[in-house]
């Protein structure tokens, strides 16, 4: 408002001079007045350009302010110094608007920013589709499928349930092969639009590992309730029959046959009550106390440990760590007692097929984690067996307990991690723990 007053006041100013000069111009050319018309002229004139000058400095200020505005350019000043005519205060307005764009950009960038890095540590891969194209949006997702594609077609290879997700809308569950291995996933296509273009925002949330601690804490639930029962069982029987063959020792000899069976009975009891408290031990979850370690060093103590074993006498071993300076953040000892369950099993699988034992231990860095492979040149794992080969209680030796890759599968999963047959057949079978 004080621009406007002032203003205003400076045109009208500049008017009334004009007005007067033209009427002193008038009146002097009407009395031949030869000098005073040439100076009245004169004056009009000056009048005249002071009104153009007057004008054109509050266009130019305001042309100046456009021009920064459209070219984004906010570090312009308005503010002159002149007084008079309130251009001073044009200045220090033209000023503030600029002040408040920078600070509603700077405010927009820094939302921006907060934003972008939201996207980009959220833990959830995210992918956006226009059309056909791809585009991987966080480090989730690059993390996850590591790849330049940038078609939906290039995408084939992880599989046809994130292929159909690509093309589709909705919540869907499927399965999406990283590296190879497959990995249920949940799936969710939301409609987005990104300067009036219609686009697709896939989420995709791996559930391997939630999956995996949910069934291994319902496989605990059961354990629990069935040792329980048995506990509970056979503890009279066995009480009974240490019992009994206590005084069936001192019975007469022609009754030498029953204190036999009762000596058979009370061993057997014993040792399914050791067998169960084994298996109480087992749906104990495993707490991990993680620390950084040298890879390589942990690998060649592996080697000696496993030569020290009945099953690692006499086998070949190979120990491969990559790279050398290869650093592990894991609780040493518990994936000390995993690995080494696994070299176990392999020289126990080649053995029992007659070969001489071979048993390879890898570590190496790759695009999804540290993997841990041990290998070994058995006979495999007949396929329909492959899927079972992790459950608790599940054995192909005839000795077996059935714990040992069911303890390998929790130690991993609580190391937030993920165990599975990376290969089977005749050669031989290796399997990859991934953390």
């Amino acid at each position: 408002m004080g621009f406007d007053r002032s203003f205003s006041a400076g045109v009208a100013l500049r008017l009334g001079a004009i007005g007067a000069t033209m009427f002193a111009l008038v009146g002097s050319v009407s009395q031949s007045l030869a000098a005073t018309a040439i100076l009245s002229a004169l004056l009009l004139v000056a009048a005249v350009a002071s009104l153009w000058a007057y004008v054109r400095r509050t266009n130019v200020e305001v042309a100046r302010f456009v021009q920064a505005l459209m070219h984004g350019d906010l570090s312009q000043g308005f503010s002159t110094g002149r007084r008079g005519g309130g251009f001073e205060i044009l200045g220090r307005q033209l000023d503030a608007a600029i002040r408040t764009l920078r600070d509603e950009r700077a405010a927009a960038t820094d939302a921006g920013r907060f934003h972008a890095a939201l996207v980009d540590e959220a833990p959830v891969a995210l992918l956006v589709i226009d059309e056909d194209r791809v585009e991987l949006v966080n480090r989730a997702a690059r993390k996850l499928f590591h790849t330049d594609a940038v078609r939906i077609a290039d995408f084939a290879g992880f599989g046809d349930d994130l292929v159909a997700a690509l093309h589709g809308r909705g919540r869907r569950l499927g399965i999406v092969s990283i590296d190879g291995r497959p990995q249920r996933a949940s799936m969710l296509a939301t409609p987005l639009h990104r300067l009036g273009r219609p686009l697709r925002l896939l989420a995709i949330q791996p559930l391997h590992n939630e999956i995996d601690a949910v069934e291994m804490s319902a496989q605990a639930d059961l354990v629990r309730v069935l040792t329980h029962e048995i506990m509970n069982s056979m503890t009279p029987v066995t009480s009974l029959a240490r019992s009994a063959a206590s005084l069936m020792a001192a019975a007469p000899a022609d009754l030498a046959d029953a204190r036999m069976a009762i000596e058979t009975v009370a061993r057997r009891s014993e040792g399914i009550m050791h067998f169960v408290e084994g298996y109480r031990a087992f749906i104990r979850s495993p707490v991990i106390h993680p620390c950084r370690f040298a890879a390589k060093g942990w690998a060649e103590e592996m080697g000696r440990l496993f030569a020290a074993t009945p099953e690692g006498e006499g086998a070949g071993l190979t120990v491969s760590v990559a790279p050398d300076d290869l650093m592990l953040d894991l609780d040493p000892d518990l994936m000390a007692q995993a690995v080494l369950n696994l070299m176990k099993n392999g020289a126990e699988a080649a053995s029992g097929a007659g070969r001489s034992p071979q048993i390879g231990l890898t570590i190496a860095r790759g695009a999804a984690g540290i993997a841990i492979t041990v290998g070994d040149n058995g006979p495999g794992i007949p396929p329909d067996l492959t899927n079972d080969i992790f459950l608790p209680f599940f054995t192909t030796k005839a000795t077996g307990t059935g714990v040992g890759l069911s303890l390998v599968r929790r130690i991993v999963t609580a190391h937030r991690g993920t165990v599975a047959l990376r290969h089977s057949g005749p050669d031989g079978t290796s399997i990859e723990i991934l953390v």
